[in-house]
This record gives C-alpha cells, structure tokens and sequence, in this order.
C-alpha cells in the first residue's frame, strides 16, 4: 500500500514538472509574440525580414528550424519518429531541423520529387530532381543561439522547433565544419572574457548570436558578433586571440541588435578586423557577401540552378531581362554575358549596394540595379510602354502576390523563369501565371537543403502568343 502511494506521488511529481515547464514555454512564447507584435508596421517587417541576411525566408532568420513545408501531418509525424535513428546526428529529435534524418538520401530525392509532381501534375510536366552527390556539410552560413544555462554553463545551438528553448550544437551534419568549429571556439572565449549572454526575457546581458559565413570556392571567412550593444569589452583581444585560434577568419563584424525582437541582425554593423565582408565565386562571377546579404546557403546546388535557369532562358545576347527580387545581383550578374541589357531590382538597399559593387567587381556595363519594390517598379515601366523578353523571378517561400504577378505579365515578357522555394506557392503562382497567357514548358526541382523538406523548383513560362 505504501508503495503504491509512493509510485502515485512520483506519478503526480513528475507531472507537475511536466506542465511547469509546458506552461514556461507558452509564457515565453506569449512574451516573444507580444513584443514582436506591437507597433510593427508592414514596412518595418519588411525591413526586419531582410536586416536578417536579405532573408527571404523568415523561418531561416528565426531559426526555430521548422523546414517541414507543405508535408501532411501524419508524415510530418512518421518523418520525426523515424528521425535519428541511424545514429547520424544526436540532435535530430530534439532541434527539429532535419526532419529527414533517418531516411536514406536516394528516398529523400523520391520523396521531394514526388511532391512536386503532385502539386504541379495538372500545370506543366517535372524532370528528375537533381541531388547532390556528398549532401552533408553544405550549409556556408551557419548561426548559432548563444544562451546561458542556470548552472551557469554558456551553450550555443539553435531553438527547438516551435519553442525558445537553445538546444545546445556543438556540430550539426549540415553546417559547414569549419564554421561549427569556430562557434566552439568562441564559445569557450565567451566564458574566459567574461562576457555577459544576452536574455531575452528581461534584455540583459551582451551577446544573442553568432554567425558565420564561408566563401565556398574563395576560403574566406567573415564571424559576425550579434550584440545588444555598440560596446563589447576588449574586443581587440578577443577578435585577436580568436584568429589565433583560427587564422582562416578574414573578417570581422559587431552586429548592433538592441531591440527586442526575434530578427537575427540589427541594422548597425562594426568592423572590428577585415573588410567587414567576404567574397565568393558563384558561376564564374565573383560576389561580395555582407553580414545581411542574402546569398543561397548551398553553392554546390545554386550553381546548377542558376545555370539551369540561364539556360531555360535561351538567350541570345540582344534581350532585356529583368532579374526581379535580385538580392546582391547573382542571377542577373551572371546571366549579363547572354543579354544585351539586365535590370535588376530589389526591396532592400544595402542588398542593391552590394549588387553595384559585384557588377563593378566583375566589369560588367551592361546592368543596372533599382532600390525599389520589383512589382511597383515593373508597372512603372511598363507604363511607359517597355517591354521584356525574360523575367527571372525568385520570390520567398510565400510566393508571389497576384499585384506582383500583375506587374510581370503588364511587362509582357516572352519567358518567365521562375525560381521557387516553396512547391505549394509554386503551384498556385503558375496557375494565376497560365490565367495571365503564359503556358508552363518544364519544371525542375534542385535539393537546396538535404535532410530538410525543403525543395527549390526552376520553371519556365512562355508566352502563348509568342
């Protein structure tokens, strides 16, 4: 009798545990809400999208890692329980980011191929995805959380899907190792310097994230210290003896984040050694990456599909395309050797200045970049009566608004190339594209993200009258 009292008070113990800590995360979660929610008007969410790396996707600026997509529950569900098993990667059931872990990578390509032939079956037909041949460790930007544990030992990682809670990475299968390295390192350094981690409940302390970018084919590094203050105490030995450690970093940036927001950047950037930005070859051009540009995360993969896409494009040196939503200017950079004229435009002005130093940095004349939003510049022009022959488009993961597409049809031009990394947007785009005149040729989807549900999809739309 004593010991069946005993197991029921162990019993309700352990559940009162249970839901503290689930009523501690809800709280959390309600805190984060109310303070990203006020006063936010769709101008600054806009800009604080894109402070966080020109992301075009918030998820990747969160962090929270939730890269299920368009899959159904139930599979979500199987895809979780049968995560991790292989013994691949320890943190696969509890950060939520690869939510393949388990399945071989052949039967991931199946997978996400399948998904788009589905969605797209009825609108244009579907190659064989394109896969990688090595799909680990392909990620060049890496950003880690830094928190402070109540035992007072300091960890760094990623949130756990949908919460606040810092799972602690000392090594992710998809990150670049060298990148995950030097988050070790300056997560001990943190420790001996006595820096203060940043809390997000009360907006104490110094230090949020830290975030690493790699140049695939260059080498070169750039750290960048995501803090709530201009003022990091002996940051001149810290960046110093961290070289030490790691000679291969080139530069590095104190980001100032001081509000209390769940975006990764803030909109003041501190050189503290190098330039304060790196560079990288991509398709034979040379880029420059700053702390916010947004530059796709798997070199290898975007290669291919930039090429593909230039070469859907079928130029022939005496086109105008529009390079819409261009970013740092990659695709339009890239496809200015095939076309007589390239106009890129975007939101976001430290993006375009950057497009105008990549265009200066490889000697090309024949481009132009428009700090403007891409759908209201398109209407403008074609207004005045101009007209394109290609249209390279590469929205968010959302998709494009029909205003938007209005704005490309009103330009009239003979192809749409239309990078897509959301397949479900995808699908409700080209249908609203076909209403528009325009008949889908092909569809091509590229494993961006190994292990993840994401799928990047190259499509091209050509005009029914042309």
């Amino acid at each position: 009798m004593q010991n069946e009292k005993k197991t029921k008070k162990i019993k309700e113990e352990k559940n009162n545990r249970e839901n503290t800590e689930i009523r501690r995360d809800k709280q959390a979660s309600d805190r984060k809400l109310q303070k990203t929610g006020k006063n936010v008007s769709g101008k600054t969410l806009k800009r604080e999208i894109r402070a966080a790396g020109g992301q075009k996707h918030p998820a990747d600026a969160r962090k929270t890692r939730d890269r299920m997509g368009d899959i159904p529950k139930k599979e979500k569900n199987r895809i979780r329980e049968s995560g991790g098993q292989n013994g691949l990667c320890p943190y696969a059931k509890k950060c939520g980011g690869c939510t393949m872990q388990g399945i071989p990578y052949e039967k991931q390509l199946k997978r996400k191929e399948h998904q788009v032939r589905e969605l797209l079956r009825d609108i244009c037909p579907v190659e064989k995805i394109h896969g990688m041949e090595n799909p680990l460790h392909y990620r060049n930007k890496v950003h880690a959380v830094f928190d402070r544990f109540p035992n007072g030992r300091i960890v760094s990682g990623i949130y756990s899907e949908g919460t606040h809670r810092v799972v602690p990475v000392t090594g992710c299968q998809i990150e670049n190792e060298q990148a995950d390295r030097i988050i070790g390192t300056i997560r001990k350094l943190v420790q001996s310097f006595h820096i203060f981690i940043y809390n997000e409940d009360n907006g104490t302390g110094l230090l949020r994230h830290v975030l690493v970018r790699c140049g695939h084919k260059t080498g070169q590094v750039m750290v960048v210290l995501v803090c709530a203050s201009p003022i990091f105490p002996s940051k001149n030995n810290f960046v110093r003896t961290l070289r030490a450690e790691h000679p291969e970093i080139t530069t590095v940036v104190l980001n100032v984040n001081d509000m209390q927001t769940s975006m990764v950047l803030g909109e003041r950037n501190i050189v503290l050694y190098g330039k304060g930005y790196i560079e990288d070859e991509l398709c034979g051009k040379t880029f420059r990456i700053s702390p916010g540009s947004f530059y796709q995360i798997n070199s290898v993969q975007t290669e291919w599909m930039y090429e593909k896409a230039i070469k859907l494009a079928g130029l022939t040196g005496k086109e105008l395309v529009l390079d819409a939503y261009c970013g740092i200017g990659t695709i339009g950079i890239i496809a200015s050797d095939q076309a007589r004229q390239v106009a890129g435009v975007e939101l976001n002005r430290d993006a375009v200045r950057d497009a105008i130093a990549n265009a200066k940095r490889n000697a090309i004349k024949n481009i132009r970049f428009y700090a403007e939003d891409a759908g209201e510049w398109m209407t403008r022009m074609a207004a005045e009566g101009v007209r394109a022959d290609v249209v390279f488009m590469d929205p968010p993961r959302s998709g494009s608004s029909e205003a938007f597409l209005d704005a490309v049809a009103a330009v009239r031009p003979k192809k749409i190339v239309y990078i897509s990394c959301g397949p479900d947007s995808l699908a409700r785009d080209l249908r609203y594209l076909k209403k528009r005149g325009y008949h889908c040729e092909s569809a091509w989807p590229v494993d961006l993200f190994p292990y993840t549900a994401h799928t990047e999809t190259v499509v091209l739309m050509s005009k029914k009258d042309t």
